[in-house]
């Protein structure tokens, strides 16, 4: 008889059931994954309640940590109950950017969560080569946030962050923003300003080491100055977008984290201000490099296990899965004020 196992599973935008389904089986060089901890990430929230994913029926969740339960013919390098943290994005290594090591690129990617079944649930099976292994007395936690420090990391990678540079953060006060807040300190930033809408998670960035931390315009207005030398947008929000234009500093640079989901228009007084001081707007996609998984990876996790990157402070819910379907649609009603979520498939670690 085939095993099951629980997991909140999407059969359309807004329905999402718990139910039993077959446990899954390692292939040949995968892994089978116990799930330790799996995180929400922004866009789950569009995913599972707006706009939908790349196939149905599919178990969303891709910010996850797990112990290794079974390994597929073939594997080495694995003990059994090791714990790892685990890349979402499977790469085809074989395409041009693939080729050179610009794996965020990937033109024919596979993803947990969105295009395969994912970690809202309590086993996953992968690749068990592309897993990150991490030290053994990290908290399960922190390995499930590796993903959201990573995105974070390699937004400032893209930068010429330097040090003593004045540095603001638009949506400061979410897991990404937090990050950021941080990951700027770390690289030297003389001043960090976390903008939030939300005054209690504004106050989080003040934890992440933020000088300033400000929920309105009222308030952020004193401290523009001659505008940001960076500014790193981690809302999405669209209006969002042409604010973080409007504080940057003549040659500064905006990096773009944040996913909209409208059109954004940046106003005319904005556009004059972005060419006449030469501000640079970069994208920022995921957060991977050569070797697979990348700098971003390896860095997060080394600051994690060593204490320099803080992480349980942004924590607000830590869940069951059989909440996921309840919760994650409260957040994308924002019924809930939420930093960070976690889901414990298997119970808490």
């Amino acid at each position: 008889m085939t095993e099951k196992m629980t997991a909140a599973v999407m059969y359309a935008v807004g329905d999402v059931r718990i139910e039993q389904v077959d446990k899954p089986v390692p292939g040949p060089g995968e892994a089978l994954l116990k799930v330790a901890c799996c995180g929400v990430c922004g866009s789950d929230l569009s995913r599972m309640f707006e706009s939908g994913p790349h196939k149905l029926p599919l178990i969303c969740g891709h910010e996850f940590s797990a112990h290794i339960e079974e390994l597929g013919e073939g594997v080495t390098g694995f003990e059994i109950g090791e714990l790892v943290s685990v890349p979402p994005m499977i790469p085809c290594f074989k395409c041009p950017p693939c080729v050179q090591g610009q794996f965020s690129l990937c033109e024919d990617y596979d993803y947990y969560g969105s295009r395969r079944h994912g970690a809202y649930a309590q086993y996953v099976a992968g690749p068990a080569h592309l897993l990150l292994k991490v030290p053994q007395d990290l908290d399960p936690r922190a390995a499930a946030m590796v993903d959201p420090a990573a995105v974070s990391l390699h937004a400032i990678y893209r930068t010429r962050l330097r040090m003593g540079d004045r540095v603001a953060v638009l949506g400061g006060g979410g897991p990404i923003g937090l990050f950021s807040v941080q990951w700027a300190k770390l690289a030297g930033a003389g001043e960090v300003v976390a903008i939030d809408v939300t005054p209690d998670k504004a106050k989080l960035a003040l934890e992440a080491g933020a000088d300033h931390a400000t929920s309105s315009n009222a308030e952020l207005e004193p401290l523009i100055g001659k505008g940001f030398d960076l500014v790193i947008e981690t809302s999405g929000v669209p209006v969002v977008e042409d604010l973080a234009v409007s504080i940057t500093a003549r040659h500064g640079q905006v990096v773009l984290i944040g996913i909209p989901h409208a059109d954004v228009v940046i106003k005319e007084k904005t556009w004059a201000r972005l060419m006449r001081l030469e501000i640079d707007v970069l994208g920022s996609w995921n957060s991977f490099s050569a070797p697979y998984p990348g700098a971003e990876w390896q860095t997060t996790v080394a600051k994690m296990a060593s204490g320099e990157l803080k992480w349980e402070f942004m924590i607000t819910h830590e869940e069951p899965v059989e909440r996921v379907p309840e919760l994650i649609g409260q957040m994308a009603r924002r019924e809930v004020v939420s930093s960070k979520v976690l889901f414990h498939p298997n119970g808490k670690p």
